[in-house]
């Protein structure tokens, strides 16, 4: 099984609680069992979820530009991630 770094910008999938199954993107490292999670639907930016990282499941895409963003603190729209996650979703049913 290959591991993932846990890093900004990481597209990971709710493994527990009320968003089981949602993609969501790493947003921020609180330490070396929490990060803050949003996906600019339910949960946005200005108010992101705090989640164990034994509740994520880490996934392979990093959205790069996204991330970029939020490491300069530029604004970053919730539209910006409700759309890279939406086409990631699209990407995986084609």
């Amino acid at each position: 099984m290959v591991e993932y770094s846990v890093e900004v910008g990481r597209v990971v999938e709710s493994k527990a609680g009320r968003d089981k199954g949602r993609l969501l993107i790493i947003t921020g490292i609180v330490d070396e069992q929490y990060v803050t999670t949003a996906d600019g639907d339910l949960r946005v930016l200005e108010r992101p979820k705090k989640k164990k990282l034994k509740h994520l499941r880490l996934r392979p895409q990093i959205l790069s530009s996204i991330a970029e963003k939020l490491a300069s603190g530029t604004k970053v729209f919730d539209a910006e991630l409700r759309s890279a996650l939406r086409a990631l979703r699209e990407e995986e049913d084609a």
